[in-house]
C-alpha cells in the first residue's frame, strides 16, 4: 500500500520560513519524481516543485529563489523549504510520486500566512 505522509505546515507571519517533508511507502523512492503542488481555495491544484530521481529540479516562478525542494532516498522523504513566505502562498500542499505512469498522492497539509 502507497502512502505519502505530509507533515510541517501551519500557520506563519509573512516572510517566515516553513520546511514540510513528506514520508513516502510503499514505492521505490529512489526511482521516482517527487513533486509539491499547492491548492489555494477557488484555484486549481498548482505545480510547486519537482525532483527527479536524478536529482533534476523543476521550480515553478511563483516561488523560485524562495522554495528549496530535496530529498533524502536513505530517509524515503522529500523536503519542500519555503522561505519568504507571503499570503498568496496559503494553501493545501500536496506531496505527488511518480514513475512510470503511476501516480500517487499524500492527503495535504495546510499553510496558512498572515499578514
Amino acid at each position: 500500500q502507497v502512502q505519502l505522509v505530509e507533515s510541517g505546515g501551519g500557520l506563519v507571519q509573512a516572510g517566515g520560513s516553513l520546511r514540510l517533508s513528506c514520508a513516502a511507502s510503499g514505492i521505490i523512492f529512489s526511482l521516482n519524481t517527487m513533486g509539491w503542488y499547492r491548492q489555494a481555495p477557488e484555484k486549481q491544484r498548482e505545480l510547486v516543485a519537482t525532483i527527479t530521481s536524478g536529482g533534476n529540479i523543476n521550480i515553478a516562478d511563483s516561488v523560485k529563489g524562495r522554495f528549496f525542494i530535496s530529498r533524502d532516498n536513505a530517509k524515503n522523504t522529500v523536503y519542500l523549504q519555503m522561505t519568504s513566505l507571503n499570503v498568496e502562498d496559503t494553501a493545501v500542499y500536496y506531496c505527488n510520486a511518480a514513475w512510470r505512469g503511476l501516480i500517487n498522492w499524500g492527503q495535504g497539509t495546510q499553510v496558512t500566512v498572515s499578514s
